[in-house]
């Protein structure tokens, strides 16, 4: 019987100058340690992590990088948009 595919994410960090960095990891927490301690992303080097904002399951590596594509080239309000909707979602049973 094949092993299920392990999931993986698809996130995005706001850095303290409130850009937005879209990644992929298998565990989006961890990674978000690693950027917060100023690795994984030079894009961190100029504005330190803040905050994950957005965690999006994919099914696999490669699905997660496709939405990963599709993520970045989104314009900055419908990242937003994005965030928003997740952090609604956050709650009570979201």
């Amino acid at each position: 019987m094949p092993v299920a595919a392990k999931p993986w994410f698809v996130y995005l960090v706001r850095a303290e100058n409130g850009a937005l960095y879209c990644g992929v990891s298998d565990d989006p927490q961890r990674r978000f340690a690693v950027h917060q301690n100023g690795k994984g992303a030079r894009f961190f080097h100029t504005s330190p992590a803040q905050a994950l904002v957005y965690v999006e399951a994919c099914a696999d590596k490669g699905a997660a990088l496709s939405r990963e594509r599709a993520v970045k080239r989104l314009g900055k309000p419908a990242k937003e948009r994005l965030v928003a909707e997740w952090s609604e979602g956050q709650g009570c049973g979201g």
